[in-house]
């Protein structure tokens, strides 16, 4: 074979592999797209049915584009409803809870990180055997417990028992492993202690991970319904989540105004991701760097 037959074959060689990678992307980004519609439709109609009547919610035809839009369903949603308090009460729920966690997790996960001490891989584990047990199993001594300390139907009751979870501590011990022990070392020798050890050389590292923690956390508790319908014995302390499972058990459900309650209860999930999402991919590859 000649060199020029050697060249063209190179060429087509490469070429055909070239055809082949953009094959493989032109359908890759078709996965995409597809998923990508398929998760949002129901967004999507959602979105649509808070703005239309209830005939045209039960209309035979299927309208993701409104016909005839209105915004009186959101009128009626923040005039008779308490949607308000109702979203206030789980700002205040998913807030703290998210706020509780990170700092338990940041400081519990420490120890099990850099520290050295007898049994720690035994506690570790068990609290790894900790996230197998089902909520539900711990739900009636936690409640008993609430009620002793007198916290049922306050902010305190609903905070507290889940201020710590071990996926919190189990994603911040990982994150802490894929620090460089350097930078701790350099810290003990100029005489710093574990404590500031954390807080000044650990702590600014963690946003990722804390970042990734605080949207799973606040996802998770504003989506939660059985605990707060344990604890809250009151209009005025229920959820939005509460509330939403009343307006669907009435008698006469109007499901324009639910769904409009349904729309505006997604905004604030929505924003501590628009808020976090920078952090968000990062601290969930980091995660799980090193075991």
């Amino acid at each position: 074979m000649n060199r020029i037959g050697a060249k063209r074959i190179g060429w087509l060689q490469t070429r055909t592999g070239d055809d082949h990678s953009r094959l493989m992307l032109l359908l890759l980004q078709a996965m995409l797209i597809v998923a990508a519609l398929i998760t949002l439709l129901p967004y999507v109609w959602m979105v649509s049915a808070s703005l239309k009547s209830n005939a045209d919610i039960f209309s035979s035809s299927i309208q993701l584009i409104p016909a005839h839009a209105t915004l009186s369903n959101y009128a009626t949603t923040l005039t008779s409803t308490p949607v308000l308090p109702a979203i206030l009460n789980s700002i205040i729920m998913a807030g703290g809870e998210t706020i509780a966690v990170v700092v338990t997790s940041i400081f519990t996960a420490y120890p099990f990180a850099r520290l050295r001490f007898r049994g720690r891989d035994t506690v570790f584990l068990l609290v790894l055997g900790a996230m197998m047990i089902p909520s539900q199993v711990t739900m009636i001594p936690t409640f008993i417990l609430m009620k002793w300390l007198g916290w049922i139907n306050t902010y305190q009751g609903l905070i507290v028992p889940r201020a710590v979870t071990p996926l919190g501590i189990f994603m911040m011990r990982q994150f802490m492993l894929s620090l460089p022990r350097e930078l701790e070392e350099a810290a003990l020798i100029d005489g710093c202690g574990r404590l500031r050890i954390l807080l000044q050389v650990c702590l600014p590292h963690l946003g990722p991970a804390a970042a990734t923690l605080a949207i799973f956390t606040f996802t998770t508790s504003w989506n939660e319904f059985f605990w707060p319908l344990i604890v809250v014995q009151s209009e005025d302390m229920q959820t939005i989540q509460m509330l939403i499972a009343a307006m669907k058990q009435a008698e006469a459900a109007d499901w324009g105004v639910i769904m409009a309650i349904i729309t505006l209860s997604v905004f604030p999930t929505v924003a501590i991701y628009l808020l976090l999402q920078r952090y968000f991919v990062k601290g969930v590859a980091m995660s799980g760097m090193k075991g």
